[in-house]
């Protein structure tokens, strides 16, 4: 039986008058922000019943529960919004970084230790995903001024053996991508681009992932959208998504998605055919397998709300980079010696977050706790040196890198999230206020 979109929307409206955990869910009694006892969180779903009765079609009335039409569409959409050719899906932003490498590792016939660079600082699954993989990261040192790394330096590591840059947007903050074009140019190496702080983020009114080979983003809560868990790898080169698509699909080789998966020939229209070498069987071409894979594909209810949440893309970016001002400002004018961090003048960033530079150790460790015990959640800029992490300390000297030791002691971040009301902004103006040091 068919589940009509207004049947559910009737559903759900009922089953809200009675159930306060699903009237906070999609903000159907959304209640007023209390200054006296609630917390300014850095992020959280940007969220409206439109999710929600999507979810609740996608699991009722859809013919997969895991990957199927809805995932498709999104895939689809989500590429034509930021101009991909091809986009694959997967559980996670991590998942997506793991898939891409190894996509582009095929698909450049990388060896083994080939040298990829990235920053010291940032978040580990930039980096893991590459000795998985079994290439080498070649690390640099930041520069305070935007805390991306330090472009002289990623051009003195580059050697014979460098392969890729990858990069990582400082809390949706873009480095000189004039600069890295260039050195891609000059070297013959590629740019990679880990997108999931900076989705919508721009250099030169052109999406960063214009400027890259691949790029992938995360759809996790925190994200600028959010389908709960979640990631995408993107390219123009179909080939690096077919190949990331098998990755994430146990390494299948089959490349049907969607409704193709329920044609009895698929989209090759020879599914049932003579397909392993040197062996005279018919065989499914679902069950052929050219890499070794993993299984990491999403949800198809995650799929819809991903269709969903693409609608709402610019009023967040727009949000974003709006409430980032506001907090910058009320920053300015209440406390001394720190500074935030703001974008070059060919950048447009979706911010993430808003990221604080103290100048003391001191400073930032009284103005984090002030903010907390106040209930605005603050976050260190991730890892900080990852070199001084226990899974990580062998791999280089974190002393080589001060600038990322200086990282831990005075950077943090807030959020500038969309879904801050002016009650939360007004709290967060008269906490900053409150400052003393």
């Amino acid at each position: 039986m068919s589940i009509m979109k207004d049947e559910i929307s009737n559903f759900i409206e009922k089953l809200g008058n009675d159930h306060q955990i699903l009237n906070f869910l999609h903000n159907m009694k959304k209640q007023e922000f209390d200054r006296t006892k609630d917390s300014v969180y850095y992020s959280g779903p940007y969220w409206d019943n439109a999710e929600i009765i999507a979810l609740f079609e996608a699991v009722l009335s859809g013919k997969w529960f895991t990957c199927g039409a809805k995932v498709d569409k999104f895939e689809r959409n989500f590429s034509k919004r930021f101009g991909h050719k091809s986009s694959v899906m997967v559980n996670s932003g991590s998942s997506a970084n793991l898939v891409m490498i190894a996509a582009l590792k095929k698909y450049f016939s990388w060896n083994d230790n080939a040298e990829v660079i990235v920053s010291t600082v940032g978040f580990p699954t930039t980096i893991a995903p590459l000795i998985q993989n079994n290439l080498k990261p070649v690390f640099t040192d930041i520069n305070m001024q935007d805390l991306n790394f330090n472009l002289q330096e990623v051009e003195s590591k580059i050697t014979k053996k460098t392969k890729a840059i990858f990069i990582s947007p400082v809390l949706g903050n873009p480095p000189d991508m004039d600069k890295l074009v260039e050195l891609s140019k000059i070297y013959e190496i590629n740019l990679l681009l880990d997108n999931c702080d900076s989705l919508g983020s721009k250099w030169d009114n052109k999406e960063l992932s214009e400027f890259v080979v691949s790029s992938t983003c995360s759809f996790y809560p925190a994200h600028h959208i959010t389908t709960g868990e979640g990631g995408m790898v993107s390219s123009n080169q179909e080939e690096i998504i077919e190949l990331a698509r098998s990755f994430a699909w146990w390494g299948r080789d089959c490349y049907c998605v969607g409704s193709a998966n329920l044609l009895t020939n698929g989209t090759c229209k020879r599914r049932f055919d003579k397909w392993l070498q040197d062996v005279d069987i018919v065989i499914d071409h679902k069950y052929l397998f050219s890499n070794i894979g993993y299984n990491l594909k999403p949800l198809d209810l995650q799929g819809a709300l991903g269709i969903e949440q693409l609608k709402k893309f610019d009023q967040i970016h727009e949000k974003r980079r709006s409430i980032k001002k506001i907090i910058s400002l009320f920053i300015a004018n209440n406390v001394a010696n720190v500074r935030v961090i703001d974008e070059n003048k060919k950048a447009e960033t979706s911010w993430f977050g808003v990221p604080i530079v103290c100048d003391s150790p001191g400073l930032k460790k009284h103005l984090v706790k002030h903010l907390e015990e106040n209930r605005i959640q603050t976050r260190n800029y991730f890892a900080g040196n990852i070199l001084l992490h226990p899974a990580y300390r062998d791999m280089d000297e974190a002393s080589n890198y001060p600038n990322a030791n200086k990282v831990l002691e005075t950077v943090f971040f807030i959020g500038c999230s969309p879904t801050y009301s002016n009650k939360m902004l007004e709290h967060i103006e008269s906490v900053f206020k409150k400052f003393e040091y």
